[in-house]
């Protein structure tokens, strides 16, 4: 402010000067020297004095309008203002400042009649942006760069954009390995736009700087290796070590020798030298590495958080250089050890809960154990833990002690121990009080509740909450990455809130495609499953945006066709809670099916006369109702299922002897199955099992003239049984920036059985196993087949793997067959939107007639890669490229032994 007053001063007193030099041109009598006394009391007045503003004005504007530049002042004519002491100028020219129109704003006082003074405000505008160039940048990393610094045309330039300019630049660079970059930024007017400048970038990137090489000096007990791979950020080039027995170098002609060595005699000062010395004689250079600044000081954190959990707590950095040198870095890092510590006594005190000898176990930590503070966190519960292992913190919270706490305290430090007291303080246990739901627009609050094990007086637990996740997560409604748990704890009454918050993504498939075949007519294939229906609200119109939801019902319709070769129609329903009370589902489904034989055998072509006399026509409908079991757990699950299929067969051969007939085949199944894996679209831990077995009524028992009728499966019979096991187990430490890429094992294996009542009558045609392809459904689908999938292999007939098994199709099938899998699995693309992962897989199985010729041991092997992309309205789709081993044929390599597959819509039997 006085900077300002000063300013006003000075032109005030050249002003009166002049006033004065005119008044003496007209009258000699008043002399020249004399300053105007108004001039003066504002120079240095002796007390504060109120001013009124007569006039003001705006001078230096070119295209802003002068009303503009008052309103945003906030200066007026007419206002009031003391000198000194007032902040009237003040306010105005920060007012300005802050709308970042101007390069420079002055106030001067340009006269003074008594109380009343004019002002004058003088401000440059500042330019805009008006072309943008760069140089030395390429077109990609242009577009990239602009839209990290937010550059655009017709925005006002200001120093705070140059200054963004050149540190964007400058770190968009530095982290792609370029550490000498120089960013000039050049203007001039641009005649284009109006009040602009044009902004030429030059970019000089200079040579780009890779880690030639990282060198650990101090580390006597660590192995190096081990330590270059904390350093995830931070890598050098790739290396061959030579090490050769005999070999010039510095020390010695014959003499061999380790940086290490060189570190002890001659220090780490000369350390750097030295590496680059000696690397011609010790190492082949592969590649480099980019570095990054930032990366390389949290790798150093890394490495020091390594040491702690190895038991050096005392480990430090004592110094560490970055060296430069013909476009290379050159890392040395030189550490401390210290000793290495071992868990001594560990006492517990405020359990009154638990015994120490139950903490001890969960704590899992023993005397004589390596030091290691983060694994005592994990187990205590302060940190969680990435393999979900049991904590101490967590059996307190799983029976309602929500306000336990724990804190570990050093209380001895002795030679190479440390004994810790571990001070509990349990708290009352806490029940739930409310549980809110939000985010759910469609679903319904009961939809969401009942998948919920945290219930409105319940013990607070911690694993029932992580339990409800994954049960919510199971719905396929949600995005799982945002369910999630809020606890609310109520202090006074000893109570919890929980509010659930979730995100709705759309859950429901649709199936379309459509073609003309030449003699067959149209085909394709329309399908849409609803997986959140609401059958009440089916008669609701307002229900009706687009289709009645909210419930939880799955309803599927799906109809296909093939011209006058194939058509299908299959519907299906399943209400996953009946009676809305527990967990015990009903489906009822209903499929109609025709194939047709209407393809001339000797022309190949479709014949429209021969497809209504050769036919088979399949009518079948099933009922099913599953219920939770609570022991041994509640993973468990039991499913009765009864199911009736009626086959009408006219001139269709499908079985020896028998063109003509109908066929009812009535069934009964049980299946036991125990499900405990996370995220159905790609699981990444957990498994699924299943035992069955679905048998018909031993009608030969009641009837034995069945064995000698002319239509012996007219009520066909037999029992089949199935054992089906998944595991699936995650291998490394997750990746990717969300910490959710890791891969995957998958292992199956998968059996299954076909037995008949009666030895006279042969294994029913019905319902058998047919092993090979992509698993995909066919014509003998429509008989019941469990179709088994054998990616590098065709559908094959022959139980003897040593043949080559090159057949389309097959002319009859399998009563026993078994199914081994290993498949390494890794995600691509995790969301809401979309699910992509890559695999690669190796496989064995065979199929059998009898019990006679079965040999577990004789299996077809097959190993491949496929990809999976799971979209929300189509499922899952899959491509698979496998090599069948048992089909490679010597002199032919792998022409004929391979088969690329596709699946649509569910994972391969």
């Amino acid at each position: 402010m006085q900077f300002f007053l000063k300013r006003i001063s000075a032109l005030l007193i050249v002003l009166a000067a002049f006033s004065v030099q005119k008044a003496t041109a007209q009258e000699d009598t008043i002399p020249t020297t004399s300053v105007d006394p108004r001039v003066l009391e504002w120079e240095d007045p002796r007390q504060p004095r109120e001013y009124t503003i007569a006039a003001v004005d705006v001078v230096g504007l070119q295209h802003l309008d002068s009303s503009i530049v008052l309103s945003i002042s906030g200066i007026q004519v007419g206002d009031k203002f003391t000198h000194p002491g007032g902040d009237l100028f003040a306010k105005a020219i920060n007012n300005l400042w802050r709308q970042k129109l101007f390069s420079d704003i002055e106030i001067y006082v340009t006269k003074i009649e008594g109380d009343k003074v004019t002002i004058e405000i003088h401000v440059s505008e500042r330019p805009k942006v008006g072309t943008i160039k760069w140089y030395g940048v390429k077109k990609s990393d242009q577009d990239e760069l602009q839209g990290k610094i937010a550059i655009a045309k017709q925005i006002i330039i200001t120093e705070n954009m140059r200054r963004n300019i050149s540190e964007v630049t400058t770190k968009f660079y530095r982290d792609k390995g370029y550490q000498n970059v120089k960013v000039r930024i050049e203007e001039k007017p641009d005649p284009s736009f109006v009040n602009s400048n044009s902004i030429t970038i030059y970019v000089d990137k200079g040579r780009k700087v890779k880690i030639d090489g990282i060198s650990f000096a101090g580390n006597e007990t660590v192995d190096e290796l081990k330590l270059k791979k904390q350093m995830k950020g931070t890598k050098e080039g790739t290396r061959i070590s030579l090490f050769p027995s005999r070999h010039t170098n510095p020390y010695g002609e014959s003499e061999r020798v380790t940086f290490r060595d060189y570190v002890k005699d001659y220090g780490f000062l000369s350390f750097t030298k030295t590496r680059r010395l000696l690397d011609p004689y010790f190492r082949v250079k592969l590649s480099n590495a980019k570095f990054n600044p930032a990366k390389y000081d949290e790798d150093k954190e890394k490495v020091l958080r390594y040491y702690n959990s190895q038991g050096f707590r005392d480990a430090q950095i004592l110094a560490d250089t970055v060296i430069a040198e013909d476009g290379n870095l050159y890392v040395d890092v030189k550490v401390d050890e210290g000793r290495k510590y071992y868990f001594g006594n560990i006492t517990w005190k405020g359990n009154a809960k638990y015994t120490d000898s139950v903490l001890n176990l969960v704590l899992n930590i023993r005397k004589g154990d390596t030091y290691n503070l983060e694994v005592l966190n994990k187990r205590l519960g302060k940190e969680m833990s990435a393999d979900g292992s049991a904590d101490v913190q967590g059996l307190y919270m799983d029976d309602g002690y929500l306000f336990f706490q724990a804190d570990a305290v050093e209380t001895a430090v002795y030679n190479d121990t440390i004994d810790h007291e571990i001070r509990l303080r349990e708290g009352p246990q806490a029940r739930i009080k409310n549980v809110t739901v939000a985010g759910n627009d469609r679903t319904k609050d009961h939809v969401i509740i009942r998948e919920l094990r945290t219930l409105p007086g319940e013990l607070f637990s911690r694993s029932d909450m992580i339990r409800s996740v994954r049960e919510l997560a199971n719905l396929n409604y949600f995005n799982q990455e945002k369910i999630e748990p809020r606890p609310v704890p109520n202090a006074d009454d000893g109570t919890v809130d929980i509010n659930w918050t979730v995100e709705e993504k759309s859950s429901d498939q649709l199936e379309l495609s459509a073609g003309w075949g030449g003699g067959i007519g149209l085909t394709g294939t329309l399908g849409v499953t609803f997986n959140n229906f609401s059958i009440k609200n089916i008669w609701k119109k307002s229900s009706w945006d687009p289709l009645p939801t909210g419930d939880g019902q799955k309803l599927s319709v799906r109809v296909q066709s093939n011209g006058r070769a194939f058509r299908s129609y299959n519907f299906s329903f399943t209400e996953p809670w009946l009676g809305g009370k527990k967990r015990n589902s009903l489906t009822f489904a209903y499929n109609n099916s025709k194939y047709t034989n209407g393809f001339d055998p000797v022309t190949g072509l479709f014949d429209r006369k021969r497809s209504d006399t050769a036919y088979l026509k399949v009518n079948g409908v099933s009922l099913s109702l599953g219920k939770q079991l609570k022991w041994p757990d509640d993973y468990f699950s039991l499913v009765y299922t009864v199911a009736f299929q009626q086959y009408k067969m006219r001139n269709y051969p499908i079985f020896q002897g028998i063109n003509d007939g109908v066929s009812n085949n009535l069934s009964f199944k049980i299946a036991l199955a125990r499900s405990s894996v996370f995220d159905p679209i790609f699981p990444r831990s957990g498994s699924n099992i299943m035992a069955s077995v679905q048998f018909t009524p031993p009608y030969s028992l009641f009837n034995p003239d069945l064995v000698n009728s002319a239509n012996p499966y007219k009520n066909p019979e037999y029992h089949k049984w199935r054992f089906n096991a998944e595991w699936y187990v995650p291998i490394g430490r997750a990746m990717g920036a969300e910490k959710n890429r890791q891969f995957v094992l998958k292992m199956a294996a998968k059996y299954g059985f076909m037995g008949r009542y009666n030895s006279k009558l042969e294994y029913s045609p019905f319902e058998r196993f047919q092993v090979g392809d992509a698993g995909l459904t066919n014509n003998f689908g429509l008989l019941g087949y469990d179709i088994v999938a054998h990616r590098g292999y065709p559908v094959y007939e022959s139980s003897d793997p040593t043949v080559n098994p090159d057949r389309q199709n097959a002319s009859q099938f399998f009563t026993i067959f078994n199914k081994y899998q290993l498949e390494l699995r890794y995600p691509l693309v995790t969301n809401p939107g979309s699910t992509i992962y890559g695999l690669t897989f190796f496989e064995a199985a065979n199929g059998w007639y009898d019990y006679k010729s079965y040999n577990p041991f004789r299996l077809r092997r097959s190993v491949g890669v496929g990809m999976r992309f799971f979209l929300p309205m189509f499922g899952l789709l899959g491509f698979d490229y496998g090599i069948g081993l048992d089909r490679i044929q010597p002199g032919q390599g792998l022409k004929n032994a391979s088969r690329f597959t596709f699946m649509l819509g569910f994972e391969p039997e």
